[in-house]
């Protein structure tokens, strides 16, 4: 069931990469979000489809223009909640995929995005805590698209608990990152980045389990 909190129901036709892809444009309907606030829940009917406007989500750090809440089962296998005020559109799955043919080949896309994000977490398993914040700095600096200074949604804690570390060793390995010259930390909370040396920074996430040849993605 749709948790509505603040909820903005406008209805809006949005031509958006999902709706491209499937051939049609969707009805969307905005709704907003408050910090904190679950946006869907585990195990709860998988009946939209969600595209990320404003804010963060957390059920692998969903970013602006994201797409989340696709699944290949009728239920959702994780919770998402919203990490800071959030905006989404969404439209019923049914609208978007009933009686399609491209619906297999879609699903196809997305069980192939998740096997990639499922192989990414063994990597970032067998790497060192100072490789694990590298290899993450590094995601989100491509998702936002290089910026000149790269503002995070969320807290050290949040980054602590999707990397498997503990707040503390994530403090030491961006401590350690900005001792080297590789990057620099701003702000209060210090959650604006400016990254100074991305190479480098790809060499450390990349470790001991480089192959010749192999670059960062």
């Amino acid at each position: 069931m749709l948790v509505r909190v603040n909820a903005n129901p406008s209805h809006k036709s949005v031509p958006t990469e999902l709706t491209a892809l499937v051939g049609q444009t969707s009805l969307w309907h905005e709704f907003k979000y408050q910090r904190g606030t679950e946006v869907f829940g585990q195990a709860e009917p998988a009946e939209y489809v969600y595209q990320l406007r404003v804010g963060a989500v957390r059920t692998g750090f969903h970013l602006p223009g994201d797409m989340f809440g696709l699944e290949n089962g009728d239920v959702h296998r994780f919770t998402a909640d919203a990490i800071i005020d959030t905006t989404v559109w969404l439209a019923r799955r049914e609208n978007m995929f009933g009686g399609l043919t491209e619906v297999a080949a879609t699903l196809k896309l997305v069980n192939r995005s998740l096997e990639h994000a499922e192989n990414h977490l063994l990597l970032l398993g067998r790497q060192t805590a100072l490789e694990r914040t590298a290899a993450f700095l590094l995601e989100m600096d491509r998702r936002l698209q290089q910026p000149a200074l790269m503002i995070l949604p969320m807290s050290r804690r949040d980054i602590a608990d999707y990397l498997g570390l503990t707040l503390e060793t994530v403090s030491r390995a961006l401590s350690t990152l900005r001792d080297r010259g590789i990057l620099s930390l701003e702000g209060k909370m210090q959650r604006k980045i400016a990254l100074h040396d991305r190479p480098k920074l790809a060499g450390i996430a990349l470790g001991p389990h480089a192959l010749p040849g192999r670059k960062f993605e």
